[in-house]
């Protein structure tokens, strides 16, 4: 019989390649289910690779912490690994948390779906209401073109925080013929 070698680390080379191969995995079933979701709701195809790339980027960061607890750096000293990275990117640029309400905002749009592309809106908002017609759903932001053709972007948290309404567009009757 062949006697097996000896290695310590061989239960964390065994967990490492399960959260791998789980990360592969994960990575995959869930695309496939978001470009169903986007399918049905006919959403855009950029749309969808955003939300994609969010959800991989999530995994990852899932899949590193995984790996790292495994192979045997302690709680303790992720966690102020962590905190000290949170404090840094916080004070250094306070304004990201306009940018992550804002692609947080694009998720919730993105799965609510409230709107599409094409729909005419009015944003109710006191000092400055608006409509128009959405020309794109971006990540940050939502283009809007006016009656007068003028475009504005309007950032997406702020459209989660205004009412809005959906205006419907006149049918033309039509003559039906047989």
């Amino acid at each position: 019989m062949l006697k097996l070698i000896d290695n310590p680390y061989l239960h964390e080379e065994i967990a490492t390649l399960v959260v791998i191969l789980l990360y592969v995995i994960l990575r995959i079933s869930i695309a496939k289910v978001v470009r169903r979701f986007a399918r049905l709701n006919e959403v855009l195809e950029h749309r969808t690779n955003l939300i994609i790339k969010y959800i991989n980027l999530l995994l990852g960061i899932l899949a590193l912490i995984s790996i790292t607890i495994i192979w045997g750096v302690k709680k303790d000293q992720i966690l102020l690994f962590i905190s000290s990275v949170f404090a840094v990117v916080g004070v250094a640029s306070f304004a990201q948390w306009s940018i992550l309400s804002n692609i947080t905002a694009g998720i919730i749009i993105f799965f609510s779906y409230p709107f599409k592309i094409g729909d005419k809106i009015k944003i109710h908002d006191k000092e400055y209401p608006i409509e128009g017609e959405i020309e794109d759903i971006k990540a940050f932001y939502v283009v809007l073109k006016t009656s007068d053709g003028e475009l504005i972007t309007y950032p997406n948290n702020l459209l989660m925080q205004k009412g809005i309404s959906v205006v419907n567009k006149p049918v033309e009757e039509k003559e039906f013929f047989d």
